[in-house]
């Protein structure tokens, strides 16, 4: 404070002063602060055609401290020409001189910049007292720096408009990111990206494809492509889907070697797949190398259908094969096959379900020749679920909900509340007989049900723990799991995969009766469409997976 204190006093010393010529003051003032800060880093500092050197200007500000009725303070032995230097451009601009407010504020900027060291005569109040004054005369950059210093809570939200007012940009895009307005926020995005911010316009291209405007965001990608990696990423995925495809290959090798994991992740999953029609499919995408029949009880093939849901099936596909918890199941994943885009029709409200779905027949030539049981088909967005021997994820979906969606495969039911309308279904002694889910009872009137499945589970494991499940709450029934952990059924997220559970999910895979293989998706969707010699054929061989027949 005693540094707002000086210079509030050299700013009344000096005031007598107001009437000088605003160019000499300028020099006069940048002649001392210039010496200064020759002391004190050895940085040049260019000070005007005005200048003197510091003797004569430390002279002339006495000169004018004199001509004041407060001249004595001047001769005090605490006095600091510095501050009278900053009083005297303050009195400069007050005047209307832009060059004041300008090196005022490189002053306070360079200050900030350096934290307000204790060997800076400008500590934060003295820096504030002045900036506050520019404010005043409607200085935007003053503005912005103000609002800078004081921060987000300190500061009055006033200041940041102020300077978004008056063209600072990155005051704009400050201003921007702040309303929960989106007309607002896009207005003030634009006007920071006119001035060719490269934040703003990276801000709001991500604004434009977040709204699926990919036209708009394009021009703004372009022009920072080459100085941002993650621009370079984005504008190489909208080039790619463009069919841009030697364009888009040039960004993402920019953006990889600047150390982009994601542009990286392109690269490879463009240097191993190709997007296929489903004739091409047919003739080039490689035979899948299931091994012998018991070895693949579940013959499972992922799909993708652009550049960004292949990324996902490679990871998928390659976390599979790490992950050592599973290595014991019957169960086997093929390589994804990338389809063009315009080959399944995939809705994250398929059929007003509230679920993503596709129309999956465009895959049953491929699957006779693949000769896999179920498919996963990993789409741009939509809720994760699995229906008739068909999986559907989305891009944002982690290898832990595909796990999760992979035991539906076997018939494990959720451990979390279930809607009303599946729990309707399953939660009382007759419905859950018919689904007999592995890791699931509910109460009887004599013990729980079906018995069969506790018998089961005491006989793997006589120590076995009988736990409440949260399955039927929305009926305000009770169910059971083998288990007092919270377990991947539950919260896939959490990782566990109890030891029982893995012996149930091998039994299970053993009761092909009791799955549901993509045949009878592909038997329902063609005897919908009045196609009855295709039902015919995958009704068939859906009676050949479960022993139907």
């Amino acid at each position: 404070m005693r540094g707002l204190f000086l210079a509030v006093f050299a700013l009344l010393i000096v005031a007598g002063d107001s009437g000088r010529y605003a160019p000499q003051l300028i020099a006069n003032a940048s002649s001392v602060l210039t010496s200064l800060h020759q002391r004190l880093d050895s940085l040049q500092v260019e000070s005007g055609g005005f200048a003197l050197d510091g003797e004569d200007a430390n002279s002339e500000l006495q000169h004018a401290a004199q001509s004041s009725s407060s001249s004595a303070a001047l001769h005090n032995t605490n006095h600091n020409p510095e501050y009278d230097a900053l009083a005297l451009l303050w009195i400069a601009a007050e005047q209307g001189s832009e060059n004041a407010q300008a090196r005022l504020l490189n002053e306070f900027e360079r200050a900030h910049a350096a934290n307000f060291p204790s060997t800076n005569f400008i500590d934060e109040a003295t820096a504030t007292y002045f900036l506050e004054k520019l404010v005043n005369l409607e200085n935007a950059d003053a503005a912005w720096l103000l609002y800078q210093i004081l921060g987000e809570e300190g500061a009055s939200k006033r200041f940041m408009r102020l300077a978004a007012l008056g063209e600072v940009a990155e005051a704009q895009l400050a201003f921007a990111m702040s309303t929960d307005s989106p007309e607002k926020r896009e207005k003030w995005l634009v006007r920071a990206a006119s001035q060719n911010y490269l934040p703003a316009q990276a801000a709001l291209a991500d604004w434009y494809l977040l709204h699926g405007q990919q036209q708009l965001a394009k021009p703004l990608l372009a022009a920072t492509a080459t100085l941002d990696m993650q621009s370079a990423f984005k504008y190489a995925r909208l080039l790619w889907d463009e069919g841009e495809f030697s364009e888009a290959k040039q960004h993402f090798s920019f953006a990889a070697k600047k150390g982009h994991l994601q542009a990286e992740k392109a690269l490879e999953a463009i240097s191993l797949y190709t997007p296929y029609s489903v004739e091409q499919a047919m003739k080039k995408a490689p035979l899948a190398n299931w091994r012998s029949e018991g070895e693949c009880l579940q013959r499972v093939q992922p799909f993708a259908t652009s550049l960004a849901t292949i990324m996902r099936a490679h990871s998928l596909y390659n976390s599979f094969n790490d992950d050592s918890r599973l290595q014991n199941l019957s169960i086997c994943l093929a390589p994804p096959i990338w389809l063009k885009h315009d080959i399944l029709n995939c809705d994250p409200d398929y059929k007003n379900a509230g679920v993503l779905g596709c129309d999956i027949t465009p895959l049953a030539n491929i699957a006779k020749k693949q000769k896999f049981s179920h498919a996963v088909v990993v789409a741009e967005q939509g809720k994760a679920n699995v229906q008739n021997g068909v999986m559907y994820l989305d891009i944002s979906d982690a290898y832990s909900v595909f796990v999760h969606e992979l035991a539906h495969f076997a018939g494990f039911a959720d451990e979390y509340p279930i809607g009303k309308g599946m729990a309707n279904r399953l939660c009382d002694e007759d419905g859950i007989s018919d689904f007999a889910p592995p890791n699931l009872i509910v109460d009887s009137e004599y013990w729980y049900a079906p018995h069969e499945t506790v018998e089961n589970w005491l006989e793997i494991d006589p120590a076995t723990i009988i736990a409440r499940a949260k399955t039927c709450t929305v009926l305000g029934e009770k169910s059971y799991k083998p288990s007092r952990r919270i377990t991947f059924m539950e919260h896939h997220d959490s990782g566990v995969i109890p030891p029982l559970y893995l012996v149930l999910w091998q039994q299970q895979l053993k009761k092909q009766n009791t799955q549901r293989p993509i045949s009878m998706n592909f038997f329902q969707a063609f005897h919908n469409s009045g196609n009855q010699k295709e039902a015919a054929h995958w009704l068939a061989e859906y009676e050949a997976f479960t022993g139907g027949k």
